[in-house]
């Protein structure tokens, strides 16, 4: 069976980087009917930030990213978060000390060049009285000499000449695995078989894979993403001001396009013509050989136009939930109906808490030019304007309270086309931008004068009126 991992660190909010290696694996995992492992590698405690374990559940959950073994859920192999299994790392260091392939180190912090230091040499007397004393130390792999050579499943074979490799430290002086040990063990007790990361560890395997080798264990197979840069063709990291998921959900963007936007940072379906899929979509279709080594683009345009896109299409329950604060916010007059208003913003705005925005016009009218009343395109000037909103308001006030509804407005405006003998449009946009004081607007002057009510559709007609000034 297929098991994946998602091992972050406990430091603050998930970014994009992180959340496409948890994606990844997810969807490696599913597509294969494995399973998907949340771990917490929390040995830095220098860099342990409390709240951020609860940082690392919410964002999964939010994206639909559910794990079958982890911290908060358990599973046959845990614990799965790394403080707690010291004793564990501390038992397999003392094997390669006992079988000479780690050796204690006494250098000072600040002495790291890997020639100078000796304590290799150290005999197990010297070694033994440094202890004793409480002299400081670390304990650090061995690297012997000869190749290394592994394969990606991405990048292919790629050897390394064990000269390059430094001795790394396997236990910090505080007692706790570095990252680089403990995900070695862990990664070899909990049976992961297919380990998902970022190509800037593709350096660092060669070492993981020599411990590998010392244990006699097998070597998981290796999928390395490639990098994620931002349109300047900078690394998308957090020292480089990288958003986050909690950034974008903040922002206004969905989790599923936020997901769907991240599928394509490195991957693209055999099907390049579609770009909309959701999560249950992207588990049957995700293959690791349509992964690329190129870098990705993180392209702000593109996934706001995909969060757009998938606004559009949720059911319009859902976002009438999601856009009631935003809409009620705009509007003074409680007997305006809310769904409707959702029904025209929810193909008009990028982002959920754009659509309040659409409809800032119906509390107050903002003053605005008479140039909006001229429109070449379909031959509409002030003359027109001021003839429209004239026979317009005749009508509007001999319609009585009851009949003021959407039906009987578009009737009696029709057979003012009618009598005009004008276009459609040369009688609509006259309308619309007396009652919006806007050139765009998320619905029409019918829909508009309904929203409104009579007695202010009246007044904004007169007030343009005067504005256009023709007697």
């Amino acid at each position: 069976m297929i098991r994946t991992r998602f091992a972050p660190s406990p430091t603050g909010y998930m970014h994009v980087g992180n959340l496409r290696t948890a994606l990844f694996s997810y969807l490696i995992a599913k597509k294969n009917n494995g399973k998907f492992i949340l771990r917490i590698e929390d040995t830095d405690q220098k860099r342990f930030l409390n709240d951020s374990k609860d940082f690392i559940f919410k964002t999964l959950k939010q994206a639909g990213l559910k794990y079958d073994e982890g911290p908060d859920i358990g599973g046959e192999f845990g614990p799965y978060i790394q403080s707690e299994r010291k004793e564990i790392y501390l038992y397999f260091a003392d094997k390669l000390l006992k079988d000479k392939k780690a050796f204690y180190c006494f250098c000072k912090a600040n002495n790291k060049d890997k020639n100078i230091c000796r304590c290799e040499e150290l005999d197990d007397n010297e070694i033994n009285k440094k202890i004793l004393s409480r002299e400081s130390y670390v304990i650090r792999q061995k690297i012997f000499c000869g190749t290394t050579k592994f394969v990606d499943l991405i990048y292919g074979e790629i050897t390394i000449n064990n000269t390059e490799l430094d001795k790394q430290i396997l236990i910090k002086s505080d007692g706790f695995a570095t990252y680089n040990f403990a995900n070695v063990i862990d990664d070899h007790l909990m049976k992961i078989t297919h380990v998902v990361r970022g190509c800037e560890y593709l350096s660092s395997t060669p070492k993981y894979n020599l411990l590998y080798n010392f244990f006699n264990w097998e070597i998981p197979k290796y999928i390395h993403l490639p990098l994620i840069l931002n349109n300047n063709g900078e690394k998308l990291s957090k020292r480089h001001g990288s958003v986050s998921f909690e950034d974008l959900i903040n922002q206004g963007f969905l989790p599923e396009a936020i997901i769907n936007y991240i599928a394509f940072l490195g991957w693209s379906p055999d099907d390049n013509t579609k770009e909309l899929f959701y999560l249950n979509e992207l588990e049957k279709i995700f293959d690791i050989k349509k992964i690329s080594r190129s870098p990705a683009i993180f392209d702000i345009k593109k996934i706001t136009w995909m969060n757009g896109q998938h606004i559009k299409k949720l059911p319009e329950e859902i976002f009438l939930n999601f856009s009631r604060k935003y809409l009620e916010s705009k509007i003074d007059d409680k007997n305006i109906d809310i769904k409707k208003l959702a029904k025209f913003s929810q193909t008009r705005i990028n982002f959920i808490n754009q659509a309040g925005e659409l409809f800032d016009f119906l509390n107050k009218i903002k003053n605005y030019s008479i140039d909006l009343f001229k429109r070449e395109k379909i031959k509409c000037d002030l003359y027109i304007s001021n003839l429209v909103l004239k026979n317009s308001l005749e009508i509007f006030c001999i319609i009585e309270k009851e009949d003021w509804n959407e039906k009987n407005l578009k009737e009696k405006i029709l057979k003012l086309i009618d009598k005009l003998n004008l276009k459609s449009r040369q009688v609509f946009w006259p309308i619309r931008v007396a009652l919006s004081g806007q050139e765009n607007s998320p619905c029409g002057a019918i829909e508009i004068a309904e929203i409104l009510k009579k007695t202010e559709t009246i007044n904004r007609i007169k007030i343009a009126i005067d504005k256009i000034n023709i007697k």
